[in-house]
């Protein structure tokens, strides 16, 4: 099963354009992804690039309306991932909690959905 990690690090919706993490941040974190890919249950991961850089296209009627960051009215922005394959949610939840985090962040677990997991009409919709 592969699940993401999401990261949604307090307060990044404020985080200026220039952010970057704590160096002793970046360096524990790197402990922990290579414990993951030691582990066997990395397939992938990434960190974004502040809100303040981003921008949100929204889709309502016909025409579609692009709004740059920062994304003020939002309260939670994710800020990093990992993809991990594991076992069970139970597993995927152990990893996270091991996770270099800073006080007041998130790590949200969601497993990836696979093509299988949904009924006959929809697979073949998808030409599967």
């Amino acid at each position: 099963m592969r699940f993401m990690m999401l990261v949604i690090p307090k307060a990044y919706e404020k985080a200026g354009a220039d952010f970057v993490p704590p160096a002793d941040l970046v360096a524990r974190m790197t402990k922990y992804n290579e414990s993951l890919t030691m582990a066997g249950v990395l397939l992938g991961l990434d960190g974004l690039t502040p809100p303040a850089k981003g921008a949100r296209v929204r889709f309502s009627g016909s025409k579609p309306k692009v709004t740059d960051g920062p994304f003020t009215e939002s309260k939670e922005l994710v800020g990093g991932y990992w993809v991990i394959q594991v076992k069970s949610k139970e597993e995927a939840v152990e990893w996270a909690k091991r996770a270099p985090m800073l006080d007041g962040d998130i790590i949200e677990v969601r497993q990836v959905q696979e093509i299988e997991d949904f009924p006959p009409d929809v697979r073949k919709a998808a030409g599967r």
